[in-house]
């Protein structure tokens, strides 16, 4: 047998949760050819085929998904040595990349992130802010905030904090509509809202508590798209407060009558939970989610008077 290069396991790892040689060519922060040549070399150091190469992707052969599980308990074992063992300076260096909403990551998180790096200089945090769920098992994130706890999975959850949306539209746009008094009222309003079958998770179908039977008419996967339609006077749309409070051209309709509740959920890898890097970032958001609740469920808007 040819020499096992134990590096290898990481590229392995890495095309075996993304699918594809580029998606974990950009995660390893290494070039296509080369993953390309740590698999080859992986394969003939076992003699085994380990992926299945189509025109979609990789997909792992029996022998792949044998690997996977011995691949994922090495690499757990190899992060506890980092936290058990490793300095605490050490362990404080590195990479941690944080999957969230759009609206939460863009808006919220992403403007708090240079008092970490200050106080954390040697991390590189990676900040993926987009309107889908990430897989933690497939190391796509290494935090994640989500809007529900997760139903199964190696995952360790915590409830970061609740957060509510209320209607806004430009008073420009109310002031060329019809009147909105009650909710019933919407059905004469253009909507901005979700596209429908892009709605990536029960928590973001908000229309049906507004008002039964209301739909958008202008659609988008985005938050921050939908905003930005409302600011730009195309309707009526459910909107986070906190992103709201930012944006003076934005009303609230019907504020009192309509208020809508959710919660943010922090979760983390259970192999991950005890690295200093990563509760460094999870105490980071846990922190300034507490100091920002009132920011969060809207508490600086109560007594705004109903728009027309």
């Amino acid at each position: 047998m040819e020499r096992f290069d134990w590096d290898d396991l990481r590229f392995f790892l890495a095309v075996a949760r993304s699918g594809r040689l580029t998606a974990a060519a950009r995660r390893l922060g290494a070039d296509h050819a080369t993953v390309s040549r740590r698999i080859t070399s992986l394969e003939e150091s076992l003699k085994a085929k380990l992926f299945e190469r189509r025109p979609q992707g990789y997909t792992l052969t029996a022998h792949g998904e044998r690997l996977l599980a011995r691949a994922e308990s090495m690499e757990t074992d190899a992060l506890a040595i980092q936290s058990d063992i490793g300095g605490a300076d050490m362990a404080l260096a590195g990479t941690v990349r944080i999957g969230a909403p759009d609206g939460f990551g863009t808006v919220f998180l992403a403007p708090r992130l240079a008092s970490l790096g200050s106080a954390y200089p040697g991390l590189e945090i990676q900040l993926i802010a987009m309107p889908r769920l990430l897989s933690l098992s497939k190391r796509e994130a290494d935090v994640a905030i989500t809007l529900a706890p997760p139903k199964e999975g190696k995952v360790v959850a915590r409830k970061l904090s609740d957060y509510r949306l209320g209607l806004y539209a430009t008073q420009a746009y109310l002031d060329a509509m019809p009147k909105v008094e009650k909710p019933e009222d919407l059905f004469a309003h253009r909507i901005v809202g979700y596209i429908d079958d892009l709605i990536f998770t029960p928590e973001l179908d908000y229309l049906d508590e507004v008002a039964k039977g209301l739909r958008a008419q202008v659609q988008s996967s985005s938050v921050l798209a939908q905003m930005n339609a409302v600011v730009g006077g195309a309707g009526i749309g459910v909107i986070h407060h906190f992103m709201a409070q930012g944006e003076p051209r934005l009303v609230p309709v019907l504020p009192e009558s309509v208020s809508i509740t959710r919660s943010f959920w922090l979760l983390v890898h259970a192999d991950l939970k005890d690295v200093a890097r990563v509760r460094a970032i999870v105490d980071f958001v846990v922190r300034e989610a507490k100091a920002s609740r009132a920011l969060l469920m809207g508490e600086s808007r109560v007594g705004a008077s109903e728009a027309n």
